[in-house]
């Protein structure tokens, strides 16, 4: 008697856990399109910064003061954007700010003095301000569903991004005005901002799978989302700012690497305009690699062995890198920093976002971003007072003190009575 042919079903659950997959997918795919056209349009406006100068006749003071606006505004924004996030969601909210920041980068070439170009870059540094929070908390919901802390491989977007949008900057800033250019680029923002933003807006925010709630970190494997029994509300505000402090001291680096670390090597070393140029790119270069490789790093020593371990890393190859007396040497230590520093802001971004959503992400990204605009003046003044070998090892110095820091920290975001 003939067996009857059997066909397997997939259960209704199986069904909605591959769509949930899909769409998970999907989600991870259009946030980590944001970080990349933040990167690409920033490194853009950079590679520009020259040419307007000229354009504006501006002198090196008064650009400052107009380079300012991008700080001011960005600042400015950051928690007004946490906010908004919680009013009108993550995903609206990043799809707007990606649509400001790529649209007003085509208007500081149309300017023609400091003035006017102050007040542009205050239009670009609220979207850029606006963006980083938004889509940094659109990554922490994302985080939180897919349990594995993928934080770093967004910022490592960002970083190729910027290596991306500075490359192409310096290949066409002979052939092509900066009106053109920057034109150019802020239509390719605008058309990926459309097509990314489609799918996040079309996307429901993720479900926390393993329940909700702040990450307390138990394992070397933890995630950054956090099982229930949160710390006390007492303690949230201290961490968001411990945290964000983590931040500051990374994005203090960072911000000192990309305006100090050419000039070292020319002027102290007398490395070719060529070769010192090669300074901030293999700083970045190697942050992009330790960002590729933080989440696995992340799962293997958990989060806060990563921030010490990074912290260390960068204090000792800042080091090498502003007191060593030879080309080779300074640019073996800019490596290392890259690669210390790598992780300590995303994650401590990431941490912040878990604690209290966008808000713990706007604030410790205000935090962080004012390490950036902190550190470029401290290191003149100190180069001015000292001199600019000495003035860098503070960027060594803060590293240390973030990886002090999350050392110090290290069980305060367990649960209470844990």
């Amino acid at each position: 008697m003939p067996t009857p042919n059997k066909t397997r079903t997939a259960t209704p659950g199986a069904r909605r856990s591959a769509s949930t997959d899909r769409d998970l997918t999907r989600l991870r795919a259009a946030i980590t399109a944001f970080f990349f056209l933040d990167g690409f349009v920033f490194a853009g406006w950079v590679a520009r910064i020259p040419a307007i100068k000229d354009q504006t006749s501006a002198s090196e003071g008064a650009l400052g003061l107009a380079l300012l606006g991008v700080s001011a505004g960005g600042t400015a924004t950051m928690m007004a954007t946490g906010r908004l996030c919680r009013r009108f969601g993550n995903h609206p909210t990043t799809v707007a700010a990606g649509a400001l920041l790529a649209g007003s980068v085509a208007l500081p070439p149309l300017t023609h003095s400091a003035l006017a170009l102050g007040l542009v870059l205050l239009v670009f540094g609220t979207g850029f301000g606006a963006l980083n929070v938004a889509m940094n908390s659109a990554a922490v919901d994302l985080i939180a569903a897919l349990r594995r802390p993928v934080m770093p491989g967004f910022h490592a977007a960002f970083s190729l991004g910027g290596m991306a949008g500075a490359g192409l900057g310096g290949l066409i800033a002979d052939h092509l005005s900066a009106t053109r250019h920057l034109s150019l680029l802020a239509v390719f923002g605008l058309l990926l901002t459309a097509v990314a933003g489609r799918t996040l807006i079309s996307l429901p925010v993720p479900a926390p799978r393993g329940g909700t709630g702040p990450a307390a970190e138990s394992g070397p494997a933890t995630g950054l989302a956090s099982p229930p029994g949160a710390p006390r509300p007492g303690r949230v505000r201290w961490l968001v700012a411990v945290f964000g402090l983590i931040a500051l001291c990374t994005a203090y680096g960072e911000g000192a690497m990309a305006d100090w670390a050419a000039l070292h090597l020319h002027q102290d070393l007398d490395a070719s305009a060529g070769l010192a140029a090669a300074g901030y790119a293999v700083f970045a270069l190697m942050m992009a690699v330790g960002r590729l490789s933080g989440t696995a790093l992340l799962e293997r020593l958990g989060q806060t062995r990563t921030l010490i371990a990074g912290g260390a890393t960068a204090a000792a190859g800042m080091l090498l890198g502003s007191l060593a007396p030879t080309i080779w040497l300074t640019l073996l230590g800019f490596a290392v920093t890259g690669l210390g520093l790598a992780n300590l802001f995303p994650v401590a971004i990431a941490r912040a976002g878990a604690l209290t959503g966008a808000g713990g992400v706007a604030a410790a990204s205000t935090l962080g971003y004012g390490g950036m605009l902190l550190g470029p003046p401290t290191i003149g003044f100190l180069a001015d007072w000292y001199s600019l070998p000495v003035a860098l090892t503070t960027v060594a110095a803060l590293a240390a003190m973030a990886a002090v820091v999350a050392y110090g920290a290290r069980n305060a975001a367990r649960p209470a009575g844990s």
